[in-house]
């Protein structure tokens, strides 16, 4: 499984050096309070990573941390069933 995480992760590589390659017109990124030179093919990647990272953050907060909440709360719920059902068994002699 590590040697296919490692071929995804060369292939993206070599991908985001191809679109770097092959776009290198100057832009300039003005953002709120400053502005700056760089390639076309740069700023396709941080419009591409700044994507999967709002991405990421929309899913962990709506789904993920959600789905911990109620997991703690299972399992919370469930603790102390188990630990009443587990005090005498017919194994060590209880009836």
């Amino acid at each position: 499984m590590n040697m296919f995480r490692l071929v995804v992760a060369l292939l993206f590589l070599a991908y985001g050096l191809i679109i770097g390659v092959l776009n290198t017109q100057p832009i300039t990124l003005k953002l709120l309070f400053t502005e700056f030179q760089t390639s076309s093919g740069v700023g396709i990647m941080l419009s591409l990573l700044l994507g999967v990272v709002i991405g990421g953050l929309i899913v962990l907060a709506t789904l993920v941390w959600p789905l911990y909440a109620k997991l703690r709360k299972a399992t919370r719920a469930a603790q102390p069933a188990a630990n009443g059902a587990g005090t005498s068994s017919a194994i060590d002699g209880g009836a």
